[in-house]
């Protein structure tokens, strides 16, 4: 999805409907994977665990993404915020 969301910002010149179907494109693709993904996991997982993984694996390449394609950089306050989600992990995840 990030592909399909941020990575047309570099296009300014596509045309709106270019650009939405391409995005819808690319997101149709990850979808044929997360669906089922899901579905398998929640065998294991539970739904806010599997949510909470969704959300940290998309901050992770998310970052990764915008400095490669945007060369955009990573901040001290960007790796204080990743701590919290790791935080937010281990509460989601621990048995209590």
């Amino acid at each position: 999805m990030i592909i399909a969301w941020y990575g047309h910002l570099k296009f300014k010149n596509a045309s709106m409907m270019t650009i939405i179907v391409a995005s819808w494109a690319i997101a149709f693709i990850e979808y044929c994977f997360q669906v089922p993904a899901n579905r398998w996991g929640h065998e294991y997982f539970t739904v806010t665990q599997l949510k909470v993984m969704q959300e940290v694996i998309t901050l992770i390449v998310f970052a990764g993404f915008s400095m490669v394609y945007f060369k955009e950089t990573f901040k001290w306050n960007h790796l204080i915020g990743f701590l919290c989600l790791v935080a937010a992990v281990f509460f989601v995840f621990k048995k209590w």
